[in-house]
């Protein structure tokens, strides 16, 4: 194995271990409390540590240096998403944090980057009266904050240390706004910058040799050259077809159409090995568990925690299929439905 297989296999062990996957905040203040423990669950590793240093570029071109800011301010980064009924009902809160700021504060919105693209990200900011700096994120620095809900939000002391990881706009972030801003600023040990993001594949390229655990604790080879069988992943979400029903009905759609087209060539016995990959967000191996009860989904699935996987084949939307041939070669990628999918499978299959 290469150094940048090796990079890749190293990479999803450490967030399959460290990788916190929860559930979506729902209607119920009980099941809101509940999203709210597992997101300080999921910052209890970075509260207290040292914040990353990462340059980033808002929609507007504008450059934030995160470093630049330790030691003199404290920052508040606030992760959404456009299609995240919760997100939005916060939104008011988060948009007066930024206009109270004063001198003594950072507010940045980082958007997932997750079933969102620029244009629907700027209609949002136009509809709901937006005015803080807006970042759309690549993975990295989500990965860098443990993300694992929206909103999620990351209070960075004047410091320069992570101080408060939580879900909910309530006394607790409030409490800890307070705080940062008022905590006595010191010169700081910053960590290394966002370690460099894990190789990437695309159209043209060879599927890294790596393996990973199904939720039946199988094994999966991404590559299996020794097969020359064709490999088809196809990268899910467990509550594309449910949550997004509402707030992106043309999403829950696709979702719906991708599963039962590839559920049917799965079934359909030709040489092609399937591999659903669950993103992480909003979702755990019980969530996994049950959407293919719900479906009765008969091809292996795998859950992608740390988001890594999506991460190292750009996937930025679901569903999204990536087929390759005999040779392990990554010869097709589809975002979304395509009426044409069973016949390029059948043609691999040849």
């Amino acid at each position: 194995m290469n150094a940048k297989m090796r990079a890749l296999s190293v990479a999803i062990l450490a967030g399959s271990i460290a990788g916190f996957a929860l559930l979506p905040a729902r209607a119920t203040a009980v099941q809101e409390l509940s999203g709210q423990d597992r997101a300080a669950a999921a910052g209890k590793g970075l509260v207290g540590s040292e914040a990353p240093r990462i340059v980033l570029t808002t929609i507007d071109g504008e450059k934030i240096d995160l470093g630049s800011l330790y030691g003199k301010k404290a920052v508040y980064l606030k992760f959404w998403a456009t299609w995240c009924v919760p997100c939005r009902e916060q939104m008011p809160h988060f948009e007066h944090a930024y206009q109270t700021r004063g001198t003594d504060l950072a507010v940045i919105a980082i958007n997932t980057g997750f079933n969102d693209s620029l244009e629907e990200v700027r209609q949002y900011r136009s509809k709901l009266g937006i005015s803080m700096p807006i970042v759309i994120d690549d993975g990295r620095l989500g990965a860098a904050f443990n993300l694992r809900v929206t909103p999620q939000h990351i209070i960075i002391g004047r410091d320069g240390r992570i101080q408060y990881v939580g879900h909910l706009a309530d006394q607790r972030l409030d409490a800890a706004l307070l705080a940062a801003r008022t905590s006595t600023a010191h010169e700081q040990r910053v960590r290394a910058d966002v370690p460099a993001d894990a190789p990437h594949y695309g159209t043209g390229d060879r599927l890294p040799d790596l393996a990973v655990s199904t939720l039946d604790g199988a094994t999966f080879n991404i590559l299996d050259s020794g097969s020359r069988r064709p490999t088809a992943l196809v990268f899910i979400s467990p509550w594309c077809e449910s949550y997004l029903a509402s707030s992106r009905p043309d999403a829950a759609t696709r979702c719906r159409q991708v599963r039962e087209q590839v559920e049917a060539l799965a079934a359909a016995g030709t040489r092609v090995r399937w591999l659903a990959v669950a993103s992480g967000l909003w979702a755990s191996r019980d969530d996994l568990s049950d959407y293919r009860s719900k479906y009765n989904t008969a091809m292996p699935l795998t859950l992608d925690e740390s988001g890594q996987l999506f991460r190292s084949f750009r996937v930025m939307q679901v569903p999204t299929v990536l087929l390759a041939d005999g040779d392990g070669k990554i010869v097709r990628r589809i975002d979304g439905f395509d009426a044409g999918l069973p016949a390029e499978v059948r043609s691999l299959s040849r």
